[in-house]
């Protein structure tokens, strides 16, 4: 790939970028504005309820012989991702469950030459791990609290949406990145559902605060965002998307500084810069897929 990325490439970045920086404010909303210790819950209100009015109104279902992978991607990335990124965001400082979360790129690089047969650049490593301590230099500090449970759940859910992404890259489902958002969510939301009411003990009511909470995190922070989100997952190259989801937690601790009143330190800063360095790099990595995955994309595109 050329230094010059072309302006459908740019414009492509900048609209998959905004879903990760958007998806920052989770562990802030979910800390001022939900209700305590109902992770599951907070899971199935985020997806299920948006994933259904977009079908409603897209009226659109998949096609003979893709029911079972939609319904595994809805498990990957919605279903299992959502419920243990809020079991992180419960039990950890936001900062700590993003660090742990920014595994994802490594985790692509690793298992893209399984799932893609792809033969990843040198590029992508030195991206992910840029950006992995960028964050670490960002987040962690002698002050972060450790959660084993938290810290478990953040990696595994970073596992799943990985497998997930690289899953969507594979197959490359027929249909637009808005109708492939309405069933995963759908898919993921009904997956939750059952296990919100069979593990957790429902809050009595829900106040004006929390309602506010779940329309932002489904409607924008969730129905916008995985639109933007699936839509560079089947125009981008996998490392490079994963890569963007290091603004996260950039996003986070920004937000937590303007809105918590959380000063930053020069280490801080200094992580910003690396994190946006790797992103930056992540974006100029140069992947290799078998032919018929790169017809199959020339078709999608």
């Amino acid at each position: 790939m050329s230094s010059a990325l072309p302006q459908a490439r740019w414009f492509d970045i900048c609209l998959t970028a905004a879903a990760p920086l958007i998806w920052g404010s989770t562990y802030l909303v979910t800390t001022e504005f939900l209700p305590p210790d109902v992770p599951l819950l907070s899971a199935t209100l985020r997806t299920l309820p948006v994933g259904l009015l977009m079908l409603l109104c897209l009226r659109q279902l998949p096609a003979k012989g893709w029911w079972g992978k939609i319904f595994l991607l809805g498990i990957l990335n919605i279903g299992i991702f959502q419920a243990l990124l809020f079991v992180a965001a419960y039990r950890l400082p936001g900062g700590v469950a993003a660090t742990v979360g920014a595994i994802q790129p490594l985790v692509v690089v690793l298992l893209g030459w399984a799932v893609l047969n792809a033969r990843t650049s040198m590029l992508s490593w030195i991206a992910a791990l840029c950006g992995l301590a960028g964050v670490a230099m960002l987040v962690l500090g002698p002050a972060a609290k450790l959660d084993f449970i938290g810290v478990a759940a953040a990696a595994a859910g970073a596992f799943a949406m990985a497998c997930g992404t690289l899953l969507t890259k594979k197959w490359l489902p027929p249909a637009s990145a808005m109708v492939l958002t309405s069933w995963q969510l759908t898919a993921g939301g009904l997956f939750l559902l059952p296990l919100a009411l069979l593990f957790e003990t429902l809050p009595a009511q829900l106040s004006l605060a929390n309602v506010f909470g779940y329309l932002w995190l489904g409607l924008i922070g969730t129905g916008l965002t995985y639109v933007f989100w699936l839509r560079g997952v089947m125009k981008m190259p996998a490392a490079a998307v994963t890569t963007l989801s290091l603004l996260s937690p950039l996003s986070a601790t920004v937000l937590g500084a303007l809105v918590l009143q959380q000063k930053l330190t020069l280490l801080q800063s200094a992580g910003m810069a690396l994190v946006l360095l790797g992103v930056w790099l992540g974006q100029r990595t140069t992947v290799i897929v078998p032919a018929s995955a790169q017809a199959k994309l020339k078709v999608s595109n």
